[in-house]
Formats: structure tokens, sequence, C-alpha cells
């Protein structure tokens, strides 16, 4: 299969078009959202989805999302609208937030993994809900790569994981969050199953208590269905190990500096992340500063394009931990992911 990248923001309407015809027709097209590149299918025909499975080499138990051009196309998804919902999509859509309520019976298995709830969220992105909107119909999308790597934020990310299994790309340039959306379940007590650019503070400020699901920081327990994307498998991650270090910055520093000689000790190559604030610990020493601690979405924006990028030159990621406020939720969990939750706490 020839893979087609169609630049959509000098050909907007010609590409969505196109890819809007190759989702009516049951095939896949990889196109660009605020958060992460989409791997998008028809979400109401269950062979359509079960492509995206195939394309990805994904799991068919992990639960996908449900993408709409607008808020009123919910009602036909879900089985009944949540008290908490309007007042949610009035803030915060189009944008990085996902809800989960009842599904309907519109909804195919494919989707939602067997589960009697379903996932959707509105895109921030013009050109993401040009094409659903022209498309007629609700996008299933996961991110577009294959399963467990980083997820792209960039076209050439997706051509790099997807060439030859899907027929179009639309390459939005980079994505301005660069981490998923925030997965928020309406299903009872409002819990976050997967954080992102929408934050605990924010839900809290709008709707009082909201609860953050255990597997957000740890691993899902054995046998525990996931209920959102990103929860059940190990995510994210590089062929390089990835090592994550908490504390304070001088002690896990510390830390790092020990592991990094002793790596380079076995023959190993590695290499430090670090933020503006702790870069003066590591002299002499192979580092790189994905953003600020004190803005954590500096780190969520350049996390994924860094971990596409180091098994180029290094076999060893040693990370410093951060603080979970805020924005920093969404960072230790796309870290925590890709680290296997191999984690050391000094």
């Amino acid at each position: 299969m020839r893979t087609e990248i169609v630049d959509a923001t000098r050909q907007k309407e010609a590409g969505t078009q196109l890819g809007a015809k190759i989702i009516r027709e049951g095939g896949l097209v990889a196109f660009p959202t605020e958060t992460v590149y989409g791997l998008g299918a028809n979400g109401l025909n269950g062979e359509a989805v079960a492509r995206i499975f195939e394309a990805k080499g994904r799991p068919s138990d992990n639960p996908l999302i449900l993408h709409v051009s607008k808020k009123s196309e919910v009602r036909q998804l879900w089985d009944t609208l949540p008290e908490s919902a309007n007042i949610l999509m009035d803030t915060f859509w189009p944008g990085p937030l996902t809800l989960i309520a009842r599904k309907s019976s519109i909804v195919p298995d494919e989707v939602t993994a067997g589960l009697d709830t379903v996932a959707v969220r509105m895109p921030a992105n013009d050109t993401a809900r040009a094409l659903i909107r022209k498309a007629g119909v609700p996008i299933a999308a996961p991110s577009a790569n294959l399963s467990g790597k980083p997820s792209p934020t960039t076209a050439a990310h997706v051509f790099d994981d997807m060439n030859g299994r899907i027929p179009l790309i639309l390459d939005g340039g980079a994505c301005r969050y660069g981490v998923e959306s925030t997965v928020l379940s309406l299903v009872g007590k409002p819990t976050i199953l997967r954080p992102g650019a929408i934050t605990l503070e924010m839900l809290s400020a709008l709707l009082g208590e909201v609860r953050v699901a255990d597997a957000v920081l740890s691993p899902l327990k054995e046998n525990e269905t996931a209920a959102s994307p990103g929860m059940k498998y190990k995510h994210y991650a590089p062929d390089a190990e990835v090592i994550v270090v908490t504390g304070t910055p001088r002690k896990a520093a510390e830390k790092i500096n020990e592991l990094y000689v002793r790596a380079e000790a076995e023959g190993r190559h590695p290499e430090i992340v670090a933020t503006e604030q702790t870069k003066g610990f590591y002299g002499g020493k192979n580092y790189v500063i994905l953003g600020s601690r004190e803005k954590p979405a500096t780190l969520c924006s350049n996390l994924f394009s860094y971990l596409r990028s180091i098994d180029r030159y290094s076999d060893l990621v040693l990370a410093e931990g951060i603080s979970t406020k805020d924005a920093g939720l969404a960072y230790m969990n796309r870290l925590l992911r890709s680290a296997g939750f191999n984690n050391i706490e000094v």
C-alpha cells in the first residue's frame, strides 16, 4: 500500500475531502489534533475499526475514543447524558478533554473493547473537525503509532510507523500539547483515567471532588479491565531502557549521576533528561532539557518527540521525576509508562 501525505494547512479542503471519502469507504486516515496525531476509521463500522487494531498491532481489549465535530453528536453515542457533561462540554470543548459515559446501541463493541461505556471528545484542531464533519460519522481514533511506541506529534512520526499500512496522512504540522487528551469517566464519581492538558485542578474547580484512578501513576492490577486508552499496557516506550528517579531535585540528580557513571563503565550510552532548574547538576555528562519544572506543560510538549529520537544515539534514559501538580500529572503518567514503571525513589 502506498501512503500519501497531504499538507492539510495548504490543501485543507482537498485533504479533508479525500480523507472523508476514505473513512466512509471503511479505510484508515491519520490526522492531526491539538494533542497527538490520530489514526481514524468510521466509528460506527466495526470492521473498519478492527483495521485500526491491525494497522497498529494494538490489543483488541484496549478501548478507543470516538471523535465528534459538534456537541450535539454525543447524544446518539451515549445511552444517557450525565448531568455534568453539558457544563464540561461548554467549558472545555472543543479541546483536549475526553468524556466517558454509558454507550448507546449504535456504538460497535470493537470501539469499546466490549465495555458498556464509550469515550467521546471534540478536538480543537480545525482539520480534525473538518474531516469528521465531511465524513458524516464519528471517527474512532487512537494515536497513529505502532502499539507501545511513543505517540506521534508530527506527520513525519506517523509516516515512520504507518508507511505502507494506511493510505493517507493529513499533515497539520506539530501538535500543540504533545500528549493525549485527559480522559474523565462520568460513570459514578468523576474520575480521571488518563491525565492531560485539562488538569485535575481545572476539573475540580468546576465539579468539586474529582478522583484520580490508581492506574494513572501505577500499573493496572492483574486482571483489571482497562476502562480507557493508555491504562493497561506499557506505552510510549523507546527501545532504550528508561529509568525514572524521583525525589528532591538534588537527591535525584545525585542518584542519576551515580547511575550514569555506572552505565558508562558498563559500555552503555546513557543520556539524562533534565529540566531548566536542574541542568547545573550534570556538568560533563550528556543531558537534554525538555522544559521547566515550573511550567510542566513544556515538558509534556517535548516528551514524545524526544522519546522517538533517543534510540538513534542512546540505550539508556535517566529521567528526573517532577511534582504531579497541574500538568505534572500528565507528564509523570507518560514518563512512568514509557519506563514500564521502572522508578527509583530517593
